[in-house]
């Protein structure tokens, strides 16, 4: 896939909204107000019969919680774009979905889905070079604005154009991860396992929870700088920005006691920790052996243990059991964990993981 020739392109009015009955502006989408539920009127869930809870959130697609679904809910349809007055992040919604204040969403239910995340990137594109903070990019001050489309020979949006595009584009994506998964197999590979030995994770790291504000969720998570780690499976588990200061050092490893090992991931950055988010603290005579590239390799076979006994929302992993795991690790001459290995290994990842990255952004057209 080259570069994306626009020169066929169409400029289309964005949408339009509704005053009362009438009908303002002639664009392609209805953008509509979302109703607002706060806080203090949504109630987090782990069931299935919840509801996605949607907010002016950079990370996770938006989603704040998934909450208990009530009949006094005015629920938004699926398959819709959300977007929040603040930032120019769009969100293509799969599942119905409630919000919380000043957020919106753009009508885009006659759309498949690849077309719909066609359409998200062209408008995080427009939006973010002439949208910021304090212009509050709110139904009334968008539904007029153009954005560039491909555009049929009748001077239509050319959706299935866009629909094949992301097609192949997805094609490209699934080529790529299974390069890079190829690339971390053949590492594995080169493992010789009768160098490794047994270590109780509890010898080697005091697990306790990580130091969090008490404060409520709209304090905490205010757009600042500060990464936020949350109990979540996505977005290395940060869950939103704070102008807080960090209250953990990074250089560490975290995961949520309240779900499954999906969440142990390595912090690079200083954070703000979060109720119910675990940190593993170096202890004993490794203490200081510890670094970044041995801290990801031991996060990776951390989570492939744990993940491999099968703990879920039921059989949570709490930090008692986490202790207690044994986790094999490559040992030298000594019996000694094998730090420049780990190091090597984690960095000779790293770098095939790049290459095949670069290799598929020289490929993936510039939407």
């Amino acid at each position: 896939m080259g570069k994306i020739d626009t020169s066929g392109w169409k400029e289309f009015k964005l949408g339009y909204i509704m005053v009362g009955n009438k009908k303002q502006g002639h664009g392609l989408f209805e953008i509509v107000n979302s109703v607002a539920y706060h806080g203090k009127d949504v109630t987090e869930t782990d069931s299935d019969d919840g509801i996605n809870y949607i907010t002016r959130s950079k990370f996770n697609n938006g989603l704040k919680a998934r909450v208990v679904r009530l009949d006094k809910f005015k629920v938004n349809p699926a398959g819709t774009i959300s977007f929040g007055a603040e930032n120019a992040d769009f969100f293509y919604q799969t599942e119905p979905y409630i919000t919380g204040n000043k957020m919106y969403y753009i009508d885009t239910t006659a759309l498949s889905e690849r077309a719909c995340r066609f359409l998200k990137s062209i408008l995080e594109a427009t939006f973010t070079a002439n949208y910021s903070f304090s212009d509050g990019m709110i139904p009334a001050r968008i539904y007029d604005e153009c954005i560039k489309l491909p555009a049929t020979p009748d001077g239509a949006p050319d959706w299935s154009y866009m629909e094949s595009y992301m097609a192949n584009l997805e094609s490209k994506v699934a080529e790529s991860l299974t390069l890079l998964q190829a690339a971390k197999d053949a590492e594995k590979k080169k493992v010789d396992t009768r160098e490794w030995g047994e270590f109780r994770v509890g010898e080697l790291f005091d697990i306790h929870p990580t130091k969090a504000y008490k404060c409520t969720n709209a304090e905490l998570l205010d757009n600042g700088e500060t990464h936020v780690v949350v109990n979540s499976a996505y977005n290395n588990g940060v869950g939103g920005l704070s102008t807080l200061k960090p209250t953990e050092q990074g250089n560490m490893i975290t995961f949520s006691d309240t779900v499954d090992a999906n969440t142990i991931f390595y912090q690079d950055k200083p954070f703000i920790g979060y109720p119910h988010v675990q940190g593993l603290y170096p202890i004993g005579i490794f203490r200081k052996n510890w670094t970044e590239l041995s801290l990801k390799y031991f996060a990776t076979v951390f989570r492939q243990k744990a993940l491999s006994i099968g703990f879920d929302y039921g059989n949570k992993f709490r930090r008692d059991i986490a202790v207690k795991l044994y986790i094999f690790l490559p040992v030298d001459k000594t019996g000694q964990p094998d730090w420049w290995y780990m190091e090597e290994y984690m960095r000779k990842v790293e770098e095939k993981a790049k290459n095949v990255l670069n290799h598929f952004e020289k490929d993936r057209n510039g939407v």
